[in-house]
């Protein structure tokens, strides 16, 4: 049986943990060939088998890929708190997607296959995890908790949003970041996925809600996934076309080469404050192609848990 063929056949949240499984997987097969040298529960790197140790962690696929064996040296486990924050507004569903499949995503399909994907990794770690959804409301929140009933749970809810047909026109990431932020309250790792479009306030209020995420000395990451194609470089064909904004409804009737260049550099400069004040904050801030793969994402959780242990 093709696994990805069987995967795209159906919807693709009613397969979420499967799908998370082998988004994981084929990032542990690659970075066998990076400095991380493979990647487990506890995983700390490969040495060379020595005649007369026991056969128990010799790490067989990758003898099979090398000839070679080598067994697999492990940390002491650790006690990593985690809270996944994701913005479920009206914006996150573009593009729009008749059949969301892991080659044809949106931005909401996106994240929420990454959240997934990290949820999988924390569990092999036996870390805790929480979640916290917005859009127009407070919609989910879950405190952080390391078993497999907690787990299945927050894939159960992930799983819903995919059946959304009508997302939630406006997005208050202002209000709901401040109320995150006091619900978390013990020290953790926090990951941010939003396009960070809103109305709801001007920047300077947006960035505030983002450094109260700061508080009682998280860590936070930012990840800003795009679909970098159309709403950062602006290609469209050059006909006749109605841009609508998913959240306030007002549209502009236009030729997308007569603005092209002009909002590129609106958009450029935007993004650049967005940078800025997260550096001032010492927020990470990852910009996410969501035409890309998921590598971005697993890399920089495993480097921000490295610094956050």
């Amino acid at each position: 049986m093709n696994l990805q063929s069987e995967l795209n056949k159906s919807s693709l949240f009613s397969n979420l943990e499967l799908l998370a499984n082998q988004v994981v997987e084929g990032f542990i097969s690659g970075i066998h060939r990076s400095p991380f040298h493979g990647f487990s529960a506890e995983f700390a790197e490969h040495k060379i088998y020595n005649n007369g140790e026991s056969t128990k962690h010799i790490d067989w696929k990758l003898f099979a890929k090398t000839d070679k064996l080598y067994t697999k040296r492990y940390e002491e486990e650790t006690n990593l708190r985690c809270h996944m924050i994701l913005d479920n507004s009206a914006s996150m569903y573009y593009p729009e997607v008749e059949n969301l499949s892991i080659d044809s995503l949106n931005k909401i399909g996106f994240s929420v296959l990454a959240i997934a994907a990290l949820m999988n990794v924390l569990k092999r770690q036996r870390d805790a995890v929480g979640l916290s959804i917005y859009s127009d409301s407070y919609n989910y929140y879950a405190p952080e908790k390391g078993s497999e009933r907690h787990f299945q749970m927050l894939l159960a809810q992930l799983s819903e949003i995919g059946k959304i047909k009508n997302p939630p026109k406006e997005t208050k990431t202002y209000t709901y970041l401040h109320q995150i932020a006091e619900n978390i309250k013990r020290r953790s790792l926090i990951f941010l996925f939003t396009d960070m479009f809103q109305t709801e306030k001007d920047d300077a209020e947006l960035f505030e809600a983002l450094r109260h995420l700061k508080y009682n000395k998280h860590d936070v990451v930012l990840f800003h996934p795009m679909d970098k194609q159309h709403e950062l470089f602006f290609n469209f064909e050059n006909t006749p076309k109605r841009f609508v904004d998913v959240e306030t409804g007002e549209h502009l009737d236009l030729y997308a080469d007569n603005i092209k260049d002009a909002y590129h550099e609106q958009i450029s400069t935007y993004i650049a404050d967005i940078k800025m004040k997260c550096a001032q904050y010492k927020i990470k801030y990852v910009d996410i192609d969501i035409q890309s793969d998921f590598s971005t994402v697993l890399n920089t959780f495993l480097v921000e848990r490295n610094k956050f242990l």
